[in-house]
C-alpha cells in the first residue's frame, strides 16, 4: 500500500481530515487536482449555526476545535476573532434573536442580546433604526486556503501531497487520470462538488454564490455582520436569494456577501446577481457606498437535500469514506468533520454522534 489513508481533496475539509488522521499516527497521502474550488472561493467564517440540532452540534464542536488550533497557526492564516452579530431589523427578528440565544445556551454557547443603542455603538456604520442583535463572541473568520496549507504541513506524522486528477476509486485503490494508481486501507473523499464525478450516486447539488472584497478601510466594521434572514436564504432548495453578510478582514478589507443560486452552472460573475447582493448590503450599511471594490468572484458550494454534510463510510463502497456536502459551512465544520472521520477509521472515541451525518440516510446498500 502507498499509505494508511488517502484523502482526495486538499481543501479545508480534506486538509483537516488529513491532519486529524496524521495526529492519530496514520501515514496519509493527499491527492488534489489543484483546482481551488470552494475553499478558495468562500468567506471563511467560523460560526455556530443552529438551523437544526445536528448542525448546531457539528458547528459548535468545530468552533471549539478552531479555538484550539488557531494559537498554533501562523499569521498568514488570517484568523480574526471578531465574533458575529446577528442583526435584527424589526421586533419579529428580535424575537428570533432571543429564540436563537436560548438554543445556543442549551448547547453551551455563550451569546448576548444587544438593543438598538448597543448595536449602534458596536457598529456605527450600520443604518439607523435596526432593532438590535445577538452577539456570539467566540465566532471568527479565517483565510481558509492558508489554513488548509498549514494543516497539511503540520501533521504529527508528515502528510504527503500529490497533484493529480483522480479518475476512479475502487476498493481502496485510487486510479489517476493518465495512468497510475495509489492504494490505502482507507480512502477519504473530500473533493466538494468534484466528488460527484467519482461518486455520481451522492445527492450533491451545486449552489452558486457571489462575493466582493473592498480596498482597505480598517475600523469600518468590527464584527462579522449577518442579517437574521440569512438562515432562511441559506437553506432554500431552489431559486436565487441574497442576504446581508459583511466580514472585517485582518488586512482592513471588507468581504461582502452573500448570494445563493441553484439555477446557474456558469462559474462567471453575474452582474445582475452581484448588483442585487450589493444592494442588500447597502440597505443595511449605507456607509459601504463609495468604498472601492477591488475584486468580485463566484464559486459553488456542494449542497445536500437536508443541508447536512455526508460524513462517514460509503454504505456501498468498501474502504471509502465520505466528507462532502458541507455547503457554506465547510470551513466552520472542517475540524469536527475530521474528528468524526478519524474516529470511525481508527476506532477512537468521539463525543459527537455520527448518525445524523451518515450517507446511509440517502443511499441504500445494494
Amino acid at each position: 500500500m502507498d499509505a494508511d489513508a488517502i484523502v482526495i481533496g486538499a481543501g479545508i475539509v480534506g486538509a483537516a481530515c488529513a491532519y486529524e488522521l496524521a495526529q492519530n499516527g496514520l501515514n496519509v497521502l493527499v491527492i488534489d487536482a489543484a483546482q481551488g474550488a470552494a475553499t478558495a472561493a468562500g468567506m471563511g467564517h467560523v460560526v455556530v449555526m443552529d438551523d437544526n440540532p445536528a448542525e448546531l452540534a457539528l458547528s459548535s464542536a468545530s468552533v471549539a476545535l478552531w479555538a484550539e488550533l488557531v494559537p498554533r497557526m501562523d499569521a498568514g492564516c488570517g484568523y480574526n476573532h471578531c465574533g458575529t452579530l446577528w442583526i435584527a431589523a424589526d421586533d419579529e427578528e428580535m424575537q428570533a434573536a432571543h429564540e436563537k440565544q436560548l438554543r445556543l445556551r442549551a448547547a453551551g454557547v455563550h451569546s448576548e442580546l444587544l438593543d438598538a443603542a448597543a448595536l449602534a455603538h458596536a457598529e456605527p456604520a450600520l443604518r439607523p433604526g435596526l432593532r438590535g442583535a445577538l452577539r456570539v463572541a467566540n465566532d471568527g473568520v479565517v483565510y481558509a486556503p492558508n489554513a488548509a496549507r498549514w494543516l497539511l504541513a503540520h501533521g504529527r506524522v508528515p502528510i504527503r501531497t500529490e497533484h493529480a486528477r483522480v479518475r476512479a476509486i475502487d476498493d481502496g485503490v485510487v486510479h489517476l487520470q493518465g495512468g497510475g494508481r495509489r492504494s490505502a486501507a482507507s480512502v477519504v473523499l473530500a473533493g466538494g462538488m468534484q466528488s460527484s464525478t467519482l461518486c455520481p450516486e451522492l445527492p450533491l447539488q451545486p449552489k452558486k454564490g457571489h462575493l466582493a472584497i473592498t480596498d482597505r478601510y480598517p475600523g469600518t466594521v468590527h464584527h462579522q455582520l449577518v442579517e437574521l434572514g440569512y438562515v432562511k436564504s441559506a437553506h432554500l432548495a431552489s431559486g436565487a436569494s441574497v442576504a446581508f453578510n459583511v466580514q472585517p478582514r485582518p488586512s482592513g478589507q471588507l468581504l461582502i456577501g452573500s448570494s445563493r443560486q441553484f439555477d446557474s452552472a456558469d462559474p462567471a460573475v453575474e452582474p445582475a446577481m452581484l448588483a442585487r447582493m450589493l444592494a442588500c448590503a447597502l440597505e443595511y450599511m449605507p456607509a459601504l457606498e463609495g468604498l472601492q471594490i477591488t475584486r468580485t468572484w463566484a464559486g459553488f458550494r456542494a449542497a445536500t437535500p437536508d443541508g447536512l454534510p455526508l460524513i462517514g463510510p460509503h454504505p456501498d463502497r468498501e474502504k471509502l469514506w465520505l466528507a462532502v456536502g458541507h455547503e457554506g459551512l465547510g470551513v466552520t465544520t472542517a475540524p469536527a468533520t475530521a474528528q468524526l472521520i478519524a474516529a470511525q477509521i481508527t476506532g477512537a472515541a468521539c463525543a459527537l454522534n455520527a448518525r445524523p451525518y451518515l450517507a446511509s440516510r440517502f443511499l441504500v446498500t445494494a
